[in-house]
């Protein structure tokens, strides 16, 4: 640009030629910065994220960075997996979450009888047709809640892998589309066992984020109390209305796709990632997968944030999200009582921040 605005000086041949071609050299730098400094409008998502935790917040009490951790998979187009004890509220917030979308939901509850043609679909033989006819089951929405993914055995878990990645499944011979956006939130218990079945590393690798769903605060309990003794016992699901469509979110997601990110901040990806390949206390380290994950995670979590460019931060409060599942202790660290967050903390302070 610099060449091409010189190439257009005058040679000094009047008195209002340099002021005429002096304004439009101006004009041509103005749009050459403009060009190197691109700026996003995030009002739009800030606002309907707004008004997202506006809705649920007339149900939900606390848990602000969960709802922040689930409207940033929502952005990044990601599958999110809550764990905790019975009654946080897991199953609740998803179900609130899903009626913020105007999209279609469905909730699936895992046992241990459930069968893949109970998830997937099945084909059905219609003797009017001499014909076998697909009929889609609950997989076939937008907004999917599987309570209790892990009571389901091997044979059902396995249906999940192709759609959760790939969007799609193969029936027949025949591949059916999913309809955007497609996300996969589930729950889990972590202290009851008995009759559950540990979930395969390669489907923990689809999941987005596992978010750890804590206890509320001794504040937030007495506001649950109190809110549920006003209402007499009753929780208002139908006060929180839908304030997004599959076409808003879809162009937010664009949005999300277009930020800028540094590439010593790829940099620092890659190197927190490859930490926990080599680290002492992992037997198993995070996948590319991890990488992408934190990538697409950190910059739909700025956006949120409404800045139009990733910091450290970002990725820092993302990180345990992101690898909490995908890394696995050794032996001797997990009799230690180590966890795998502990480890993620250890690796973010041995890897240096870039500037």
């Amino acid at each position: 640009m610099e060449n091409d605005n010189h190439s257009f000086a005058p040679e000094a041949t009047s008195s209002s030629e340099p002021a005429e071609n002096t304004s439009t050299t101006n004009l041509a730098q103005a749009a050459s910065t403009d060009a190197f400094v691109p700026r996003t409008d995030f009002s739009r998502l800030s606002a309907s994220a707004e008004a997202v935790r506006r809705e649920l917040g007339k149900v939900i009490v606390g848990q602000q960075q969960l709802v922040e951790l689930l409207l940033t998979a929502i952005l990044a187009d990601g599958h999110v997996l809550l764990e905790g004890v019975p009654g946080v509220a897991k199953t609740l917030i998803a179900k609130l979450l899903a009626r913020t979308l105007d999209v279609p939901f469905s909730r699936i509850q895992f046992t241990p009888d459930l069968m893949p043609s109970d998830v997937l679909g099945t084909s059905v033989f219609r003797p009017n047709k001499a014909e076998f006819e697909f009929r889609p089951g609950p997989i076939f929405s937008s907004i999917i809640l599987i309570d209790e993914i892990n009571r389901a055995p091997a044979k059902t878990q396995s249906a999940l892998f192709e759609v959760m990645e790939e969007r799609h499944i193969t029936q027949d011979g025949t591949t059916y589309q999913m309809q955007e956006p497609f996300v996969v939130l589930a729950t889990q218990n972590p202290v009851e066992q008995e009759g559950t079945y540990r979930l395969p590393e390669a489907q923990l690798d689809r999941f987005l984020f596992k978010i750890n769903v804590g206890y509320p605060t001794a504040q937030e309990e007495v506001a649950i109390l109190q809110g549920h003794h006003s209402g007499f016992g009753g929780i208002p699901l139908d006060a929180v209305q839908p304030v997004l469509s599959a076409a808003q979110i879809a162009e937010l997601r664009q949005q999300v796709r277009r930020q800028h990110v540094e590439p010593k901040l790829l940099e620092y990806i890659a190197q927190l990632v490859g930490q926990t390949r080599a680290h002492k206390a992992l037997y198993l380290g995070a996948s590319p997968r991890a990488s992408l994950a934190l990538l697409n995670g950190a910059k739909a979590l700025a956006a949120l944030r409404g800045r139009d460019f990733v910091t450290p931060e970002d990725i820092q409060f993302l990180a345990p999200s992101v690898l909490r599942h995908r890394i696995l202790l050794t032996p001797e660290r997990e009799m230690e009582g180590g966890t795998p967050d502990e480890v993620v903390q250890l690796i973010i302070q041995q890897v240096e921040v870039p500037r």
